[in-house]
């Protein structure tokens, strides 16, 4: 019996041992876990809806998103618009001034109107992303223009108060929405020139890691000048080194390195 409940204990340790690590796991981990896996549950219900169902959920939330935002910041920030008052000879300014004073202390207004502001700029944005990518299959930088043009014209028509910039209030919105769009523009193209490498430097990878291992790296530019990459790797001979202007001891290293090289001798027999 002693040595039966031993052998019990001991069949139970690991057990008890797996539901210490479980209490003990960090609840942070476990809250992220079940987010991610409830997103994830969530975009593939949203990728089965038809495209209003789909663009109606997605402003929706965006926008919730944004008010919860909006307002964060407006609780830091507090009501600052009180410090941008009309000038006294206010009645004098025209339309367009107006509307920018206007815009001016909507953009420091307290939680309520920022919350607004964050609102109608993150909803609109993404409801017309949603749909430009629906509608034509892809993301690029005029789905995104065109997203930004929308959200700085309703923001426009919305900070400024509707019907409140008289027969300009188009212009007004019009005008926004352009200057959201060039710069929504001007950051997209940004975030993909940074995003991606060069469309040459793909061809050039194993040809810079041979050149780097070897300590000749500074001759990647005559690799480059030459039209020398990946591909012409199981073809180099020294002549075609020396038209590249690379000296003779660098030369004999590299030739060695790439007749050591299995890849690269594999390649070779396959090419003839």
């Amino acid at each position: 019996m002693g040595g039966s409940n031993q052998g019990m204990m001991v069949v139970e340790s690991p057990a008890k041992a797996g539901g210490l690590m479980a209490a003990e796991q960090n609840p942070i981990a476990v809250v992220q876990a079940k987010f991610k896996e409830v997103e994830i549950r969530f975009r593939a219900w949203l990728a089965k809806q038809s495209l209003p169902v789909e663009a109606a959920v997605v402003t929706t939330t965006s926008a919730a998103q944004g008010a919860a935002i909006g307002a964060f910041m407006g609780t830091l920030t507090g009501d600052a618009s009180s410090l941008i008052s009309p000038p006294p000879n206010a009645a004098n300014f025209n339309p367009e001034a107006m509307a920018s004073l206007k815009q001016a202390q909507a953009l420091a207004g307290g939680p309520l109107i920022q919350a607004r502001n964050f609102a109608v700029m993150t909803g609109v944005n993404a409801g017309i992303s949603c749909v430009m990518k629906r509608l034509r299959g892809k993301e690029d930088v005029q789905s995104s223009m065109v997203a930004a043009f929308g959200s700085g014209a309703l923001f426009s028509l919305v900070s400024g108060g509707v019907g409140g910039a008289g027969p300009n209030m188009a212009a007004n919105a019009v005008t926004s929405g352009l200057f959201f769009a060039l710069v929504q523009g001007g950051i997209f193209q940004l975030g993909q020139k940074f995003s991606q490498p060069p469309a040459e430097d793909l061809y050039y990878v194993k040809t810079r890691s041979m050149l780097s291992s070897l300590g000749l790296q500074n001759y990647e530019k005559n690799f480059k000048k030459g039209l020398l990459n990946d591909n012409t790797l199981p073809l180099l001979t020294d002549s075609a080194l020396r038209d590249v202007k690379i000296p003779p001891g660098p030369r004999l290293l590299i030739l060695d390195h790439i007749e050591r090289d299995p890849e690269v001798k594999e390649r070779r027999r396959g090419s003839r």
